[in-house]
Formats: structure tokens, sequence, C-alpha cells
């Protein structure tokens, strides 16, 4: 709503939601919930975990003249770690044995 109402005064609304990223507090309260092997908590599909340059360099292209027609959008900066929430299909067994998760998606075709 903020984009829609704002918009016409040539104020741009994005957000960013950052992933586990290194050195935190938020990656420090998280990991104090975590399983003691490393990985099985935090699944990195870029194969790293976020560096706080990496919200940074978000920012600055969001200021940039780069991201000049871009409003009311959520930037995820997360390395892939959104696409493996729970709530959707598991991975990577939905990709390794499609027939093993069909139960979840029938309801929906």
């Amino acid at each position: 709503m903020l984009a829609v109402e704002e918009g016409p005064k040539g104020v741009r609304s994005n957000v960013i939601a950052p992933g586990p990223i290194a050195n935190t507090e938020g990656l420090s309260r998280l990991s104090n919930q975590a399983p003691s092997s490393p990985g099985t908590f935090f699944p990195y599909p870029l194969g790293r975990i976020g560096e706080v340059q990496d919200i940074a360099s978000a920012g600055v292209f969001l200021l940039s003249d780069a991201a000049s027609y871009i409003t009311g959008q959520v930037l995820l900066v997360d390395g892939g770690w959104e696409h493996l929430r729970a709530s959707q299909l598991p991975y990577p067994q939905a990709v390794l044995d499609p027939d093993a998760v069909k139960h979840m998606i029938k309801s929906k075709l």
C-alpha cells in the first residue's frame, strides 16, 4: 500500500529480507536452536552463509538508478534459503523421487 500511496510523490518503498547472515545477532539466536551437526539447520543453496556485505550490496542496488523503477517489493537476500522452507515440497526429495510427494500436491491439481 505504501508504494501506491507514496509513489506519486516519487517515494519508492522496498524491503530487504535477509536470510542467515554470518556474525549477526539473528544468526546467533537461530544457532542456539540449531541441531549440533553443521548444515542440518541451515542448508546453503549457494554453498555459503550470507555476509553483511551481501545485505549492504542489496541496499546499494535499491538506492541506485538501476532500481529506479522498483517499488513495493520484498527483496530476498538469502542465497536461496527461502526455497527450502518446510511449508513447500521437501527438497531434494521432491526432485529425486517425485512419486514420494504426490500425496502433497494431488489435492491442488
